[in-house]
């Protein structure tokens, strides 16, 4: 027994049972942050030197990521195992291991999706910086982010089933609900249609090759790049930078126009509404030196023919290639400038023409005694001798 005094200057007793009640508590907190800490640090410390060790896969210092996770998954593990012999708040232990049990199947869950995430993105940079073919490598980035938000999806949903069980009201319950799960999930299944549409979509979209990210499309009349693809909506970015939010579901009930399945390449036209005087061959070789100055221009093809004539104009085309769509829409504008520049500086008389002066009168029309052969022009008629 140890003394202590009090405010009144006589000495209290303090006994070794108080003394325990304080040390021990320290201790086992204590303890369990030091052994937190040293096995966070040494693992941090391992990652780090296989990171240098094979510098060609990012995966060790991806992991690294798992740190914040994993310590928490050590505390919570440590104190709840030795809470109860620590005497932690004495009264409340019920409801401290209660409270450290959620907070280990969250930390649980945080460090899977954590380490999977790494795992996967790691894989998918080693395939990336590998392959060749820049449209398999979009089809395995869609399918690799969708596969990462099912498994995240996953695990939260097992991680929140998993701590409402540990509630013993909500045992009782899902006991009860388990009954009637065939009911609930057919009204669950007709309430939530076009979610669960979304869904299958987003996996279809996803193992189809239908649709992927980086992908240029053409949806509404809108052309853009697939920014992202998630479970239940698509985001095209448009070339003027606005975002457009569509539910997959689109992708896999209409039809839409995507110009970078399979190949990239396009190939791009020009129209021109020009007089019937224009002088095709010329304009024909200036549109080749016009090409061979543009560095958009891949070389495979091009061409000028006249594909329509009316009363008043011809249509002329302008056909080139390039490797992809933000490619070709500049071969198409540096074409029409440079063409139209061209004709009005060289030929100008190429140019579409609007008649506007009146048509002559009867004073201006030629003399039809001009117009008329004459009797002498004619030579004699049958009668004549």
């Amino acid at each position: 027994m140890i003394g202590a005094r009090s405010g009144t200057g006589s000495i209290m007793p303090v006994t070794v049972e108080d003394m325990d009640s304080v040390i021990r508590p320290l201790g086992v907190v204590g303890g369990s942050l030091v052994v937190t800490l040293a096995v966070g640090w040494a693992v941090d410390h391992a990652l780090r030197r296989a990171d240098a060790r094979h510098p060609e896969t990012p995966l060790w210092n991806l992991l690294r990521r798992a740190r914040l996770p994993l310590q928490l998954v050590i505390c919570g593990s440590l104190l709840r195992g030795s809470y109860e012999q620590a005497h932690l708040a004495r009264g409340h232990t019920r409801g401290i291991g209660q409270v450290l049990t959620l907070v280990l199947i969250g930390a649980c869950a945080w460090l899977i999706v954590r380490v999977a995430a790494a795992v996967v993105e790691a894989s998918y940079s080693r395939y990336a910086s590998a392959a060749q073919d820049a449209a398999r490598v979009r089809r395995v980035r869609t399918q690799v982010t969708l596969i990462q938000r099912v498994v995240t999806a996953a695990v939260g949903v097992v991680a929140v089933a998993a701590m409402l069980l540990t509630f013993p009201a909500m045992r009782g319950f899902g006991a009860s609900m388990l009954a009637s799960a065939g009911v609930i999930g057919i009204v669950a299944g007709i309430a939530a249609q076009s979610t669960l549409g979304n869904l299958f979509a987003g996996l279809q979209i996803a193992f189809g090759d239908m649709v992927r990210i980086g992908d240029a499309v053409v949806v509404e009349g809108e052309w853009g790049t697939v920014e992202e693809i998630t479970l239940t909506y698509l985001v095209v970015r448009t070339w003027d930078e606005r975002r457009i939010t569509m539910p997959v579901s689109y992708f896999t009930s209409k039809p839409f126009e995507n110009w970078s399945r399979g190949n990239a390449r396009m190939t791009g036209t020009v129209y021109f509404h020009l007089d019937h005087a224009t002088p095709v061959d010329l304009m024909r070789e200036h549109l080749h030196d016009v090409l061979k100055g543009c560095e958009q221009w891949d070389g495979r093809a091009w061409g000028l023919v006249v594909t329509d004539s009316t009363p008043s104009t011809i249509e002329v085309r302008a056909l080139a290639t390039a490797k992809d769509a933000d490619d070709i829409w500049t071969v198409r504008c540096v074409v029409r400038e440079h063409m139209i520049d061209w004709l009005r500086r060289e030929h100008p008389y190429a140019l579409p023409r609007i008649n506007t002066a009146t048509a002559p009168g009867l004073a201006e029309a030629p003399d039809r005694e001009q117009a008329t052969p004459g009797a002498e022009d004619i030579g004699p008629g049958p009668g004549a001798r």
